[in-house]
């Protein structure tokens, strides 16, 4: 089965880049002119998440390109290295956050144009949820790993920009200029999180973890409807490469039964896994048995 580049994905990612690029600027504007750390931090954050962007774009489309000679399974789990790969700019981001909010609280400043500030954070989250919303609903249409951490950082985002406008909002209303160095710290910290969590679940597929309960549950399903045709199907091995899935198991069949009906019976139960579970390579080894279900 060979997979052609996805428009959708790559249209997906390349908003994500020209969106990021755009908060970025006002972000920077808004950190310089108010001097707060926590503008600061999120413009950090959110060029980051840049970088990230670019990653997922480039990992999409590669990730996309049929099988070939060297690599005959595919380029899929490009998309998983590139998940690892934003998670560890993610944990960078964080520290940089960190060390940036700890030297304000040492040297510490007053934040000025607060509703600057204020406005350009909650504009930031609007524009990252309709974002983020955009790219889990084409991640989750094409099974796409790279877009699916993009969305996480936006989502992320939303969250530390409604975070952030909040603490300055209550920074305006006390004057504590040290809620502006704990609400970047707050920010790092969630960040911190999603970094682990994305490096968790890009590493899984690298090391060839099987589909999910849900998943195989579905291959189940699909081979009981066919027990009046087979005698047993044992040795179910499945795993995932990018957005690609195999399924792989023995099939006991009558021993009587010719080869080209047995050979129509696997490409039945073939076909029907491969529209059942989107993206899925099915291979089935073809054993002779008798009707007891002794091997031969």
């Amino acid at each position: 089965m060979k997979l052609t580049t996805s428009n959708k994905k790559t249209n997906a990612a390349l908003l994500s880049i020209i969106s990021n690029t755009s908060l970025i600027a006002l972000k920077i504007l808004a950190g310089v002119i108010s001097g707060s750390v926590s503008i600061i931090s999120e413009a950090i954050h959110s060029s980051i998440d840049l970088v990230a962007s670019f990653i997922a774009y480039f990992s999409v489309r590669m990730s996309s390109k049929p099988a070939d000679r060297e690599h005959p399974y595919g380029h899929g789990k490009i998309e998983n290295f590139s998940g690892l790969i934003e998670g560890v700019l993610i944990f960078i981001a964080a520290l940089i956050i960190i060390k940036e909010a700890i030297g304000k609280m040492i040297n510490p400043s007053q934040v000025g144009e607060t509703w600057l500030g204020i406005t350009i954070m909650f504009i930031s989250a609007i524009t990252n949820l309709i974002v983020s919303k955009n790219l889990y609903k084409v991640a989750k249409e094409e099974d796409s790993m790279a877009l699916e951490a993009d969305a996480l950082h936006l989502k992320t985002d939303v969250y530390t920009s409604v975070g952030v406008g909040v603490g300055l909002i209550v920074l305006e209303v006390t004057k504590l200029a040290i809620l502006d160095s704990l609400i970047a710290i707050a920010v790092a910290l969630l960040i911190i999180k999603e970094a682990c969590t994305l490096c968790v679940e890009a590493f899984k597929p690298l090391i060839d973890t099987k589909l999910s309960d849900e998943e195989e549950d579905k291959i189940c399903t699909v081979m009981r409807k066919y027990n009046d045709q087979i005698i047993d199907y044992h040795d179910l091995c499945t795993r995932k490469s990018g957005n690609m899935k195999y399924v792989e198991f023995h099939m006991t069949v009558d021993k009587m039964l010719s080869v080209q009906k047995s050979h129509e019976i696997s490409e039945n139960i073939e076909k029907d896994l491969e529209e059942t579970l989107k993206n899925t390579y099915v291979l089935i080894h073809i054993e002779p048995g008798d009707k007891e279900g002794k091997y031969l």
